[in-house]
């Protein structure tokens, strides 16, 4: 007997940024008692509005979403409390008789979730100001090399341009003396009790990919991107070395504000950033041979429930009336 069809169902509605994931899983909730959480590590922070392309209220109000709003941007955050937080508000969406719907573009919070974490050491403010300060000072580049010779599976691993992850590997082995790969390894942490389907909705055509991206950057713009922005400089306590500010635009943004490059390259690296950002995300999308794609030619709506109704028949079977039939 499989014991995971013992397990609550849960649904993961993964892609890449500007991918349209929220407008599909509004329309979800709208047919299947789901509730959404969030999985977006931007998102989490109050006041960054606009360059996370938060949900607007109306779409709150359809569709209230879990998990977002929970961090103010001087706080920091991690994939370990995610998993916390988010098992939390699965718990009580399943005991309410309902379903989880995860959504979001944050590839590592969907791995923490379902694969669990290792039992690594809580940040040492004083070790992180000193990796923050040496970042400021020698660049990435240099604590991405140091890394990859204290730990080469670590470096590897971690992107050359991901500043919080490095500077965690890094963190870690100087509070712990052992390397992350080695925690990792020792403790592969605890799977998610839960029976995941994975969707993803994706657009496979890179040149449409890009054109949404730059079209919602211009709109993010429109909508007083920077002025967001200005606002949180002036509260004076968010430099570029917070994780919040070094989300992909507002890292852009600051640097613009701050005088270290013109408006037209703001835009231009904005948006580059966003691309590369979600390349990575379907880099990482396409290695998970569990992943069901939704198809960008035909209704994705119907193509998910029907493939929900599928995975989940007990689930979907009272709502048999609005789910498409096969044939």
């Amino acid at each position: 007997m499989d014991r995971n069809r013992e397990l609550p169902p849960a649904i993961f509605l993964m892609g890449p940024t500007a991918s349209g994931k929220t407008a599909l899983a509004v329309k979800l909730v709208r047919r299947l008692p789901l509730e959404i959480i969030s999985v977006d590590s931007a998102l989490i922070y109050r006041g960054m509005d606009i360059g996370t392309a938060k949900p607007d209220t109306e779409t709150l109000r359809i569709a209230p979403h879990r998990l977002i709003d929970i961090r103010d941007p001087a706080e920091r955050y991690s994939a370990a409390a995610f998993r916390k937080d988010a098992l939390a508000e699965m718990a009580a969406i399943t005991q309410a008789g309902r379903v989880p719907l995860l959504v979001g573009g944050t590839m590592l919070y969907f791995k923490a979730l379902e694969q669990g974490l290792s039992d690594l050491p809580e940040a040492d403010p004083t070790i992180r100001a000193k990796l923050e300060s040496e970042l400021s000072g020698q660049g990435l580049a240099r604590l991405h090399e140091r890394l990859t010779q204290l730990d080469p599976a670590a470096g590897k691993r971690i992107h050359g341009n991901d500043p919080q992850r490095i500077l965690r590997a890094l963190e870690v082995i100087e509070i712990t003396g052992r390397t992350l790969t080695e925690l990792q390894q020792a403790d592969p942490g605890h799977k998610c009790p839960y029976q995941v389907l994975k969707l993803v909705r994706a657009t496979q055509e890179r040149a449409c990919l890009h054109r949404r991206i730059e079209q919602r950057f211009q709109r993010m713009l429109a909508q007083g991107f920077e002025q967001e922005v200005k606002g949180l400089l002036q509260r004076g306590d968010l430099s570029p070395a917070v994780p919040s500010m070094r989300a992909v635009g507002y890292r852009q943004m600051l640097s613009y504000l701050l005088g270290r490059q013109s408006r037209d390259e703001m835009i231009e690296r904005g948006i580059i950033a966003t691309r590369q950002l979600a390349k990575r995300q379907l880099t990482w999308l396409r290695a998970d041979r569990e992943c069901s794609w939704l198809k960008e030619d035909g209704d994705m709506v119907e193509q998910a429930l029907q493939m929900i109704s599928t995975r989940f028949p007990h689930f979907a079977e009272p709502f048999a009336e609005d789910l498409p039939q096969n044939g």
